[in-house]
């Protein structure tokens, strides 16, 4: 896990490259054909990026972005209108089961199918009317670090080009090496309150929301710590309740219009008597992780990198083999 999450700068460099033209060829077609919706189909850590697209495209195409249940197809055998549909597919292996027969269905819907993957020899890749590969080569260690980075560069890269937008395009430019100095960042202080933590929640908000979505999942299956992750307004709605005295709270705050109810919440934990880690760049004081300051798309990639840092060491102090979590496969054969 930490050689392979090491790796992410250079995948990413590689991968931008790579996929420029093919990015700007499927840029093209959807701006000539907009589709009236985008739907998302992905598992695990893929799902999470599938969270940081749907509010990418939202708040920056106006289309409206949902995830697929997998099971309406793979288990209901439901048919459902896809026309005129993006079907945007992210998978590591492109072997699930249950996924592959969504992506299947929604082309026999009408869905026009974008599949980001890794593996481009794969079921999932043959099928797609699309392929931006990850490039992020070899993945052993069961969580996935790299290819989840590069599944959202990817994600930003697809943005951009749809969109045109010069600024997140230059910014994706700055991603590899600022990815390299993320990866350098001292969170060594969530390690220290976090080695003998039972439970804790992790917030985000916008395209956040998909990078506390995956730290809460890694803590759970390379650390063995029980963490959910909420949006930082939605755990106003119950969860807020078990926050009490010492509670650990993780907070990922990027620099967008989000960033002040981000901000205003954690001080909230904090009076409440919550633990609060917040990885933030501009912040300063006790409990701040630093984070860098960069484009808002891509400082949430940038805090994922350095807390793929620290849960590996967090593994490793907590007792855990972090590379092989129990009762877990790198390729998850759902239907």
């Amino acid at each position: 896990m930490f050689l392979e999450a090491g790796q992410a700068s250079q995948v990413v460099a590689a991968q931008l490259t790579a996929n420029a033209a093919r990015a700007a060829r499927i840029g093209e077609r959807l701006r000539a054909r907009p589709p009236r919706a985008v739907v998302t189909c992905a598992r695990g850590s893929s799902d999470h990026a599938a969270t940081f697209a749907k509010y990418l495209i939202e708040t920056r195409t106006g289309v409206l972005t949902s995830s697929a249940a997998l099971s309406v197809s793979s288990v209901y055998a439901a048919q459902q209108d896809l026309g005129d549909v993006l079907y945007l597919a992210i998978s590591q292996s492109g072997k699930s089961p249950d996924l592959l027969a969504a992506v299947q269905a929604a082309k026999a819907a009408g869905a026009f199918v974008i599949a980001l993957v890794n593996v481009t020899d794969s079921p999932l890749a043959a099928l797609a009317d699309e392929v931006l590969p990850l490039h992020a080569g070899p993945e052993l260690s069961v969580a996935a670090t790299k290819s989840y980075i590069a599944a959202l560069s990817a994600i930003a890269q697809l943005v951009a080009a749809w969109t045109g937008d010069e600024d997140l395009t230059a910014a994706l430019s700055t991603l590899p090496a600022l990815l390299a100095e993320a990866w350098t960042l001292d969170w060594t202080p969530a390690v220290e309150r976090l080695k003998l933590a039972r439970n804790l929640y992790v917030l985000g908000r916008g395209v956040g929301f998909g990078v506390a979505q995956e730290a809460a999942l890694k803590f759970k299956e390379t650390c063995g710590l029980h963490a959910e992750a909420f949006s930082a307004a939605e755990v106003l709605h119950g969860p807020m309740a078990l926050v009490k005295e010492g509670f650990p709270v993780l907070v990922f705050a990027q620099n967008d219009e989000s960033r002040e109810s981000v901000d205003a919440m954690a001080e909230g934990v904090a009076e409440r008597g919550g633990d609060v880690l917040l990885a933030g760049a501009g912040e300063t004081g006790s409990g701040v992780l630093p984070a860098l300051k960069a484009h808002p798309v891509i400082e949430p990639i940038l805090m994922i990198q350095s807390f793929y840092r620290m849960a590996n060491a967090l593994a490793v102090a907590r007792g855990y083999d972090p590379d092989s979590p129990p009762h877990l496969n790198k390729v998850t054969e759902t239907v």
